[in-house]
């Protein structure tokens, strides 16, 4: 007799909250709202058949969980926590909750579509709107998996890894949530894993190497991009996937401060490119490009204090970016608000930077705010010149501090 899956709903939700053990969101429970709930509990929470959660316990996992209701961890519909304890429940008359039903052919290619659309969306929709909706449709995935075979079962295993992934591309580069972008990035290379596609494993390896990158933690950091790299070379990787490892490899050597490694790495991505295609690029690649490869070069330039070179690839990419780029271009222009910073040119520091400011209202993202944070603070031998504090009038307007709060 096949063995009944547990609860996947409750998993996926608190691996996606970088809960990545029952202990941690048990001790999460207890911190953030003195609710005590034992990792045996959460054990039951997510096995088959869990056990409805007390009133404020079911208050405490969907606030902490991120989730609208208790059925969205898969829980039977019960009482709500403003209810229970006061409503007897009665009984159901079938279990709670049970396998899914084998999905037919067709699912793979349904889920795959909605997949699609929210990687296409990433570009436009506020993060705060569009993550809701992704780590949704993951939790779908999550439990669709067990119920498919086959061909199909690959098809929704890669589709599942690909919104775990643009999930925690959300979490660390929009919404600044490094700790809970490792959970969810877990997840999505669990689903490469039973996709069996190497390439998404690699793409998701090298995401997480910007999270020690970022922190400074050189040697954590080049150990994923060793990981990476390996997965790459199991699949038929295309030049322009190899000349991207190279920048994720070079963004974090430039934030470890290694700029001549960085400086390196890059010029061997921009061989890649030259050297033309030889495979196909994966469909689901749609964050890089030699422009993006430009911008990462300027980035790295401008940390080496190449400040003329920098400025004139920066130019040379915000000419470059697409119509859709709004995100990207904000950090552009951070980097040159920066490059003008350090040039001691602060009235065009505070051009640039009042422009991505103004974008920033409107396409909300993380990296590009700490770019212009970064700006001001080496605007400070400046900051009684009136550019400076009208800067200052726009990064702390309300319609700026509602979009840093807000997302």
């Amino acid at each position: 007799m096949a063995k009944r899956p547990g609860n996947t709903r409750f998993k996926a939700a608190r691996q996606a909250a970088g809960y990545n053990s029952q202990q941690d969101l048990s001790d999460a429970l207890k911190a953030q709202f003195g609710v005590s709930v034992s990792e045996r509990q959460i054990r039951r929470y997510e096995a088959a058949d869990p056990p409805l959660p007390y009133a404020d316990c079911q208050r405490a996992l969907i606030s902490l969980l991120r989730v609208a209701t208790i059925e969205d961890l898969g829980f039977a519909a019960g009482p709500t926590p403003d209810t229970a304890g006061r409503v007897l429940r009665t009984p159901a008359a079938a279990p709670m909750q049970g396998p899914n039903a084998a999905q037919p052919a067709s699912a793979g290619a349904d889920y795959a579509a909605v997949t699609r659309s929210h990687r296409r969306l990433y570009w436009t929709v506020a993060p705060a709107t569009l993550h809701p909706a992704v780590t949704a449709h993951a939790v779908l995935g999550t439990a669709l998996v067990p119920a498919t075979s086959g061909s199909t079962r690959h098809s929704v295993a890669a589709a599942l890894a690909e919104s775990w992934l643009l999930a925690g591309r959300i979490e660390f580069f929009d919404l600044s949530e490094s700790a809970r972008a490792r959970g969810t990035w877990l997840c999505a290379l669990s689903a490469a894993g039973d996709a069996d596609d190497p390439l998404l494993g690699a793409a998701v390896l090298a995401h997480t190497a910007f999270i020690p990158g970022w922190a400074g933690d050189q040697r954590a950091a080049a150990e994923r991009m060793v990981m990476a790299r390996t997965y790459a070379r199991r699949g038929p990787a295309s030049r322009e996937f190899l000349a991207w490892l190279d920048a994720v490899e070079a963004e974090c050597e430039t934030r470890c401060g290694s700029t001549r490694t960085a400086l390196n790495l890059i010029a061997h991505g921009e061989d890649m490119l030259t050297a033309g295609p030889e495979h196909a690029n994966p469909e689901w690649m749609d964050w890089f490009s030699p422009v993006r490869l430009a911008a990462f070069k300027g980035n790295t330039q401008l940390k080496a204090g190449h400040l003329p070179q920098a400025r004139e690839t920066l130019l040379g990419v915000l000419d470059e970016l697409p119509a859709d780029a709004d995100k990207q271009r904000t950090v552009i222009l951070g980097d040159l608000a920066a490059v003008e910073a350090a040039a001691g040119q602060p009235e065009a520091a505070c051009d640039y930077a009042a422009h991505a400011l103004e974008l920033l209202e409107t396409h909300w993202y993380a990296t590009g705010m700490e770019r212009i944070r970064d700006v001001r603070r080496g605007l400070a031998p400046w900051q009684h010149e009136a550019c400076v504090r009208a800067l200052d009038d726009r990064l702390y307007s309300w319609g700026a501090t509602l979009s840093a709060l807000a997302n």
